[in-house]
């Protein structure tokens, strides 16, 4: 969605624009003054930036992200304000999103672990006039509005990546037909309820092709691949999986190779591109994998510098993602993928 400022009145929009000074109210009781509406963020050489990760523990895609952001920072010159936390959940995010916002930094940068326990923190922020940009996890708007509560969310089109998946397996299908199992990722987590949408809504049309069985395998290797070989072992007569991530399917690639499967017995569909998930496709083992591009350190830092500058930003921001499968160059294609621990 690149409608800019949709559902936001004129006038609000007009304060937006010009970047004016945020009115204020007192907060009930406390003697503080609140910020109420969008705030701005002066034009200066150097930021102070609160970046507030999800926590993954040793997960590729994560890790290139991380490491994006960090030498976009470094590259520009700006301190950034980042702790990696001590273990996944949502409590965890929460406490070190109110860590950032009592550092007074100028702008802050969040991927939500879950899009509405971590929207209240969204609200704090802007109370407390720093500006925020949710990048590659959206959040709960009915509680964080954007264009109010935060300019951006900077992301990949998660209901287009299910949807390319599907239409490149309909394109693709198996000759013993298409019977589908899918390993969703974190429940509740907007990559994995978008990408659950985008491919379901294209399989459900197709009255020759059926899913047998969906669970999750939390976006993880080892989980993915506990999490298969049960739903293989209930459904023999399963001929595709379709995997959210490349962690998971790289889990689903152990579990068949002890079970005996050869590349191209059961076929595989997945999400991200990360180098191994690449090379699985040179091997044989993934028809085809829509891309996740985790390097959003520029795309931030560009938009952050043009929100500064006044100008208009669009409420979602699009990063660039492809489609890797054994038409395209896969040899290119792997050299450009991102790989575990990725240093800029």
């Amino acid at each position: 969605m690149m409608q800019r400022w949709r559902g936001i009145g004129v006038g609000t929009v007009l304060a937006m624009l010009s970047l004016s000074a945020c009115s204020s109210s007192s907060d009930s009781g406390s003697g503080e003054t609140a910020v109420t509406t969008l705030p701005p963020l002066a034009k200066k050489t150097s930021y102070k930036v609160g970046f507030v990760q999800v926590w993954e523990e040793n997960n590729p895609w994560r890790n290139a992200n991380t490491a994006s952001i960090q030498a976009e920072a470094a590259k520009r010159g700006y301190e950034l304000v980042f702790e990696t936390g001590s273990g996944f959940g949502a409590t965890d995010e929460v406490a070190r999103m109110n860590a950032v916002i009592a550092a007074k930094v100028d702008v802050i940068i969040i991927a939500p672990q879950d899009p509405t326990v971590l929207a209240p923190s969204i609200v704090a922020a802007r109370r407390a006039g720093i500006p925020v940009f949710i990048e590659d996890r959206s959040i709960d708007n009915d509680v964080a509005v954007p264009g109010l509560d935060y300019v951006s969310y900077l992301g990949s089109d998660f209901t287009k990546e299910g949807a390319s998946t599907a239409q490149w397996l309909i394109a693709h299908p198996p000759a013993a037909g298409v019977k589908i199992l899918e390993l969703e990722g974190t429940v509740g987590s907007s990559p994995a309820v978008n990408r659950k949408k985008g491919f379901d809504a294209e399989i459900a049309a197709q009255p020759e092709m059926t899913i047998l069985d969906s669970q999750s395998g939390n976006f993880n290797k080892s989980e993915g691949y506990a999490t298969i070989k049960p739903m293989l072992a209930a459904h023999p007569e399963a001929t595709v999986i379709f995997s959210h991530n490349d962690e998971m399917s790289l889990g689903v690639i152990q579990a068949l190779t002890e079970m005996g499967k050869k590349p191209g017995d059961i076929q595989i569909v997945s999400i991200d591109g990360e180098k191994a998930g690449v090379q699985a496709v040179k091997d044989g083992w993934i028809g085809a994998i829509a891309e996740c591009n985790p390097r959003f350190g520029r795309i931030c830092f560009d938009t952050i510098e043009q929100y500064a500058d006044g100008q208009m930003i669009p409420l979602q921001v699009k990063n660039t993602d492809r489609l890797f499968d054994m038409s395209t160059d896969a040899d290119s294609a792997a050299l450009d993928a991102y790989i575990q621990n990725e240093a800029f």
